[in-house]
């Protein structure tokens, strides 16, 4: 397996969680959320550096301590940007340059676990990119605007994934993507979907249900529980 630097993206203002303490200073099990999702991605060999884009980096360092000094080093911390697109490229730019394949994580998804890292690693360097994804359960209906408003197609759930993190890409290929992309940045809501608007093929990799994103007071509910359940 070659090496991966892993961009953790970290410049949000936490909104959907109240907006007053940053989701990922919260303690999950007596660890804040950002630093187990550091220390899954730090613990591994095949993880040569981890780039944190964030505004405020002293509350990125204090995560950091939690590791053990060897996996702490791997840590750098980058300015993010107005979105989340700006914030991985500006992770991308600062990654090194050395390190040809890069995984980009939602820092608020503490638990990843290693089979999935790997899944995903594995197919990102087999088909060029691959990120984690879940089958879509529910119906989904096509509306425009807000609620209420008139139906316009049901679609096919079959067809339909949920994207989750990590996602991989060859480095190079995402910076050109970023240069050749169409869309304002802020309306890239995925980092795959860069490779997509540039004609680059992305395979899709079995997520787990487990791999929850952390957005609101909720959803840190059940990371907890799923903790204490040892699921």
């Amino acid at each position: 397996m070659p090496q991966f630097a892993v961009i953790l993206p970290a410049a949000g203002r936490s909104m959907r969680f109240g907006g007053q303490v940053s989701k990922l200073l919260q303690k999950l099990d007596g660890r804040p959320v950002l630093a187990r999702t550091l220390e899954a991605f730090a613990r591994r060999s095949d993880v040569a550096q981890i780039v944190v884009a964030s505004g405020d980096p002293q509350p990125i360092s204090e995560c950091a301590d939690f590791l053990a000094a060897p996996q702490r080093s791997k840590v750098i911390v980058c300015p993010g940007g107005s979105c989340r697109a700006e914030s991985v490229l500006a992770a991308a730019r600062a990654s090194a340059e050395n390190i040809e394949w890069l995984a980009v994580h939602d820092a608020a998804r503490p638990l990843v676990s290693q089979g999935l890292i790997f899944r995903v690693f594995d197919a990102g360097v087999r088909h060029g990119a691959a990120a984690a994804a879940l089958p879509v359960h529910l119906t989904i209906k096509q509306a425009a605007g807000p609620l209420p408003a008139q139906v316009i197609k049901t679609l096919r759930r079959g067809e339909l994934w949920a994207m989750q993190t990590p996602q991989v890409m060859r480095r190079r290929d995402l910076l050109d993507a970023f240069v050749s992309c169409p869309l304002p940045l802020d309306q890239v809501t995925d980092d795959v979907q860069l490779l997509e608007l540039a004609n680059k093929p992305v395979w899709l990799v079995e997520g787990e249900e487990r791999n929850i994103k952390i957005t609101t007071p909720i959803d840190l509910q059940i990371a907890h529980s799923l903790l204490a359940a040892g699921i």
